[in-house]
């Protein structure tokens, strides 16, 4: 038996357009709520949100009982820590603040198993093997994990290019609020200068045949990215939704004029 198709990488090397939302209230329940509300992908968010390498685990579990394709960010490219969540299970990453392409090269060698890679061999205790019931794991893993690497500063969209002629390297991911800030934008990744770098950076994304993914909590933006050609675009978060639903069911039944909160995405 190999190892389990991953969904989401098939469906961006065929350039359909996959849909997500951020997870970040590090709760499994949380998790297992939003699974079924038909996204194409979820990011449980091992960066921002309070997440550790158990809860993160547990998440991921409850979200690939649904219908959604879970995706995890870590805080940073460990490889150790890389090792442990393919362990658990995890086939589609994502890694923050990737700036060069010796960084991009070492976090592909670190998702691949000898002698493609530097991957331990220890999945079968488990559950990306399902507890060494997975006998082909081993020989066909590799293929199956999907590995997306984010762009969020000027030092990243300098080596762009040669970051995303890497092979292994499944896509690219534009981090609009931390680039701005890295622009002098602090807070607006709306600004048209940040906006012109990120229509330069998707072109040569596209040039270089990857999958170009972007996140904004603004749906004006985020159809305007779409326009743009993002491949795979987050449109929302579990925190700010349930924040703005429950402070808008509060202001409806006290009669209060409901203001819609409009906040960069990253």
């Amino acid at each position: 038996m190999p190892a389990p198709k991953n969904p989401f990488k098939a469906a961006i090397r065929e350039n359909r357009f996959q849909l997500g939302l951020w997870v970040a209230l590090a709760s499994p329940y949380a998790a297992e709520i939003v699974a079924d509300s038909g996204y194409d992908w979820l990011l449980i968010d091992g960066e921002h949100a309070p997440n550790d390498l158990p809860l993160l685990a547990a998440q991921y579990g409850a979200i690939a009982r649904g219908s959604s394709h879970p995706i995890v960010r870590l805080p940073v490219g460990d490889t150790a820590l890389i090792k442990q969540v393919l362990d658990t299970g995890v086939q589609t990453l994502l890694i923050p603040m990737v700036e060069g392409v010796e960084q991009a090269r070492q976090l592909v060698r670190a998702v691949r198993y000898p002698p493609h890679g530097i991957r331990g061999v220890g999945a079968a205790l488990g559950r990306a093997t399902r507890f060494s019931r997975i006998a082909d794991y081993l020989q066909t893993a590799n293929e199956e994990i999907c590995l997306l690497l984010q762009i969020e500063s000027r030092a990243g969209l300098a080596a762009l290019d040669e970051i995303a002629a890497l092979d292994g390297v499944d896509g690219l991911f534009i981090g609009p609020a931390d680039l701005a800030a890295d622009m002098g934008h602090l807070g607006n990744s709306g600004h048209p200068e940040v906006r012109a770098a990120i229509v330069d950076a998707f072109a040569r994304i596209h040039r270089a045949g990857k999958a170009r993914g972007i996140m904004t909590l603004d749906l004006a933006q985020a159809r305007d990215y779409r326009d743009l050609g993002a491949d795979f675009m987050a449109i929302g978060t579990d925190v700010t939704l349930l924040v703005s639903a429950t402070e808008n069911l509060r202001r409806e039944f006290l009669g209060e004029a409901g203001q819609v909160r409009k906040e960069s995405g990253y």
